[in-house]
């Protein structure tokens, strides 16, 4: 196992930097060299990593919605109003609906298995988008109409949203039955988790301002308390809806009212451990892929894709109906909600896991959206921000 791991950290790190060299997304470096040496072409990684690859998956998503949470402002969002609220799930549940319509024609799915492969290509991902979003705020773009923090919010609540809906199909196809409880329990699990963050960050506020720890220790504290959560969420199961990535993100941005001064040691910290998790969470990734199907499916599987978007597009624009934004800044906020990677990367292979039928055709249809949407988004993100937003000089 040990020897797995130096590989996939090495290996990770060189694929990473070869391709950010070429200017293309350095995750795509990541996921090649997890489908170069895993079991299925080079075999230079070998044994089980299914219990490795699960809790790894994880952390990583904790630390990215951590980092979220740290960058965004509960004043600014109260001032963007109901567009905030929408860009959570509207834009997802566009294109949960456009996956299960194309799904069941293109790859002729059963409508259940398209709902789950549509709540897989339903998040936006935390992992381009927020270094991408803190990057505008420190630059001023879009900060008049706090652009950045729409995003920021929608697209961190929007994966806890899309991994609930997952939940929900699966247990859908597997016990056959789906009741009102089920889709209740999402706002229920948001308020709870919302509230016990709340809770969270105002005690941390204040275990931080008495007891002076180093920077890495108040990280410590603070991952500590997020994996807590996290299990305190399985151990709610069954008896009260609880969100514990809504608690963490909430006892972050609280946090981030409160003190400054922690917010600013842990973003440091947290932009470290990313780094690192974010070649676990890539690299294994592509040691699950089947080559077969992905090889099979490919140009199919970019015309459902390719449709999802569009159809997620829309939904931005709806979600957007209420909010002062020009049609030029609707459409940033559109590209900007392009790109997947991180929750693919975190749910794709749990179908294939739980022996789905359709786990691998999901697993294949979710790494081809990583190498598809993850630079499209990245670049086009890059390249337009400039000319759609107003930037917001200094006096």
């Amino acid at each position: 196992m040990l020897t797995n791991v130096g590989i996939i950290l090495l290996g990770g790190l060189i694929g990473a930097k070869i391709f950010d060299k070429i200017k293309l997304a350095p995750i795509i470096g990541m996921l090649l060299v997890g489908i170069l040496i895993s079991p299925n072409l080079t075999g230079l990684v070998r044994g089980n990593l299914t219990s490795l690859s699960k809790d790894l998956r994880q952390i990583a998503l904790v630390v990215i919605l951590t980092r979220a949470g740290l960058s965004l402002s509960f004043e600014n969002l109260r001032k963007v109003g109901p567009s905030a609220i929408l860009m959570t799930f509207l834009p997802a549940s566009f294109e949960i609906l456009g996956v299960i319509f194309l799904g069941t024609r293109i790859f002729g799915l059963d409508w259940k298995d398209a709902a789950i492969l549509g709540a897989v290509l339903g998040a936006v991902s935390p992992a381009i988008v927020v270094p991408r979003m803190l990057r505008l705020i420190e630059e001023g773009y879009g900060k008049d109409k706090n652009i950045p923090e729409i995003i920021l919010a929608g697209s961190s609540i929007d994966d806890v949203y899309t991994i609930v809906m997952f939940t929900v199909f699966v247990n859908l196809k597997l016990s056959g039955e789906v009741s009102l409880g089920s889709f209740v329990n999402i706002p229920i699990s948001i308020t709870t988790g919302l509230g016990f963050g709340l809770i969270m960050g105002y005690l941390l506020d204040i275990f931080y301002s008495k007891i002076k720890l180093a920077k890495v220790y108040q990280a410590i504290v603070l991952m500590g308390l997020s994996l807590l959560t996290l299990g305190l969420e399985s151990y709610l199961k069954g008896h009260l809806a609880f969100s514990g990535l809504v608690s963490i993100i909430a006892m972050a941005m609280t946090i981030k009212k409160l003190n400054p001064q922690a917010t600013s040691n842990l973003l440091e910290i947290y932009a470290g451990l990313w780094q690192v998790f974010e070649i676990f969470l890539f690299v294994l990734v592509g040691i699950t892929v089947d080559l077969s199907i992905i090889g099979k499916e490919f140009f199919p599987a970019l015309i459902l894709i390719t449709g999802g978007l569009l159809v997620r597009m829309f939904g931005v624009a709806t979600a957007l109906i209420p909010s002062k934004l020009k049609v030029k800044e609707k459409i940033f906020a559109g590209i900007a909600y392009l790109p997947k990677a991180t929750v693919q990367a975190a749910i794709g292979p749990v179908a294939l896991a739980m022996g789905i039928d359709s786990g691998g055709l999901i697993l294949a249809i979710s790494v081809i959206s990583i190498i598809y949407t993850a630079p499209l988004g990245a670049i086009l993100t890059d390249k337009t921000y400039k000319s759609l937003l107003k930037k917001d000089y200094p006096r």
